[in-house]
């Protein structure tokens, strides 16, 4: 699920391959379908200006939509299994994203291929952008966030402290904290500011159940009020 930033519509996918689009206003009616993945989506995240939708897939691509002539108008291939997760930063042009293939790509919206590649050990299951759009966050199977610099292309930043995979990383409105949800029935709240103390998981939040599905269930901030 994702809200655009102008609060009137709201994004649902999954299973079924295909995007539906809600009005949250009067009789909350679906007022458009995108279909085009041929494989289940894993996240979906509207652009900052609300124009388009960008969704990640295990069909091993991602996918970005014009939301007002509800079509794609672009089509992003090159990872090498499942997509599982994605973001955009504040300049709509930059996309990123983690897959299975144990990568965290960088993408363009005016390119075809992928700008920048990071290899990772492990299985890739959450992304996110930093504040400035100069580093990566990312977290997977081996239980540890990074922040891969982008002009280095190598981890600046590792925090440890979950003891399952990672199914969710989402950047405060702030972007001085990160949200982080995991297998592990815990959510944590890390300070990424600059030069914060060594320890920088703030909060752990228990109750958040997984189960056997080991689905990569999401997390988010509230913009308004303190809440996750």
């Amino acid at each position: 699920l994702q809200v655009r930033p102008y609060g009137d519509i709201l994004a649902s996918a999954g299973f079924d391959r295909q995007i539906f689009l809600w009005n949250v206003f009067g009789e909350c009616e679906n007022i458009a379908c995108l279909p085009g993945h041929t494989g289940s989506i894993s996240q979906i995240c509207f652009t900052k200006d609300g124009t388009h939708l960008v969704s990640a897939s295990t069909d091993k691509s991602m996918a970005m939509w014009d939301l007002e002539a509800g079509v794609r108008v672009r089509r992003f291939k090159g990872h090498q299994s499942f997509v599982n997760s994605c973001d955009v930063s504040d300049n709509p042009t930059m996309i990123c994203s983690g897959s299975d293939d144990g990568t965290v790509r960088l993408w363009d919206s005016r390119r075809r291929h992928c700008v920048k590649t990071l290899n990772n050990k492990y299985q890739v299951t959450a992304v996110c952008f930093n504040e400035k759009a100069d580093s990566i966050m990312s977290g997977g199977i081996d239980n540890h966030i990074k922040s891969w610099d982008l002009k280095h292309g190598e981890v600046s930043l590792e925090m440890k402290g979950h003891c399952d995979t990672i199914s969710c990383l989402s950047l405060s409105p702030d972007g001085n904290f990160l949200l982080s949800n995991s297998m592990d029935n815990t959510v944590r709240m890390w300070d990424v500011r600059p030069f914060a103390p060594a320890n920088r998981c703030l909060k752990a939040f228990v109750g958040a159940q997984h189960n056997f599905e080991k689905n990569l269930i999401r997390c988010c901030w509230s913009p308004q009020v303190p809440r996750l």
